[in-house]
């Protein structure tokens, strides 16, 4: 029986590469994941990691920010018109906020199936995602195909 692999090396789950959070790979400058490559090599893993990273620091920046400029209002300063404009403009910062936290949750289920080996491919049908869809949206969890039949299930559900 050969021995494990260290825990910080790329790993194979399934026949699939898994990259460990601490793992590191070098990618050249401007490098794209490429179609003739492999899919979901550790290459593309670590291209998805560091875009889904990236994401993820803006993300709580901008949510900072928001807390912050919420902390420093004036709230008793103006008239009822005034009043009334911060509270719908509060309203929508607080509502930007918790997208954000929902985006954020998303995004740490998309690193941690970087890890898991079960990045790039589909929930549903275990099917390629495809790096067209991933570079458009990174934390997809569904395959074209079953994400048009899940939007369908949702229509037909709400109307």
């Amino acid at each position: 029986m050969p021995p494990a692999p260290p825990a910080d090396s790329v790993t194979m789950q399934d026949g699939r590469y898994a990259l460990p959070a601490t793992t590191r790979i070098d990618l050249p400058n401007g490098y794209r994941p490429s179609p003739k490559e492999e899919y979901m090599n550790p290459k593309h893993l670590e291209f998805f990691r560091r875009k889904l990273q990236t994401w993820r620091e803006d993300l709580v920046e901008e949510s900072k920010q928001t807390i912050e400029n919420l902390r420093d209002e004036v709230r008793d300063v103006g008239d009822e018109a005034e009043r009334a404009t911060r509270e719908t403009e509060n309203s929508l910062e607080l509502r930007t906020r918790d997208r954000y936290r929902k985006l954020i949750a998303k995004i740490d289920k998309a690193l941690k199936r970087i890890e898991e080996g079960r990045y790039g491919f589909c929930e549903e049908t275990d099917e390629e995602i495809g790096l067209d869809r991933l570079e458009a949206r990174p934390i997809a969890t569904l395959c074209l195909d079953a994400q048009e039949r899940w939007e369908h299930r949702q229509k037909q559900m709400g109307d």
